[in-house]
């Protein structure tokens, strides 16, 4: 195997145990990332951002599957299964990643899904009707860089010393 498959393979693992720390561990300092939800988050906020998430994660599984990694590049596909937490409603959330690697961590992570699939598990009814608006994505986009701010200052995170 690939060293950049293992390290996709310890991120998903990672992840499958909530394990925050060990997936903040597999970014370059001046790593990136992106998906429908946080759109452009750099460097330390990564890791703040899966902590965030593995710490507020209710009846949480994840599976990931089609690891793929050379030098450069790699892949992933997994699926995220959890409760949404602002309105309780079940959410599979099937996901496409794709990575850039520079000296064995991370460099470029982008995950891509179906937004308006998301919406309409999370939101119901008015995601079903307006979760293809891109009001809607960006209201989430608000409100998740919000949320993700508020954990940094509580938690007092900040970039490495």
């Amino acid at each position: 195997m690939h060293p950049n498959e293992e390290l996709i393979q310890k991120f998903y693992s990672a992840f499958q145990k909530l394990d925050g720390a060990t997936m903040a561990d597999c970014y370059t300092d001046d790593a990136t990332f992106g998906d429908p939800a946080f759109p452009d988050l750099k460097g330390w906020r990564i890791g703040a951002m899966w902590k965030m998430l593995a710490e507020r994660a209710q009846n949480f599984s994840l599976t990931f599957s089609d690891v793929h990694a050379d030098d450069a590049s790699g892949g992933a596909k997994w699926i995220a299964s959890y409760d949404f937490s602002k309105t309780g409603r079940r959410i599979e959330n099937h996901i496409t990643a794709s990575f850039e690697f520079k000296n064995g961590k991370i460099q470029k992570h982008r995950d891509s899904f179906n937004f308006w699939r998301w919406a309409r598990m999370a939101l119901g009814p008015t995601g079903l009707f307006l979760g293809w608006l891109p009001s809607v994505k960006a209201k989430v986009q608000k409100e998740a860089g919000t949320g993700l701010e508020m954990y940094i200052k509580r938690k007092r995170l900040g970039p490495p010393a």
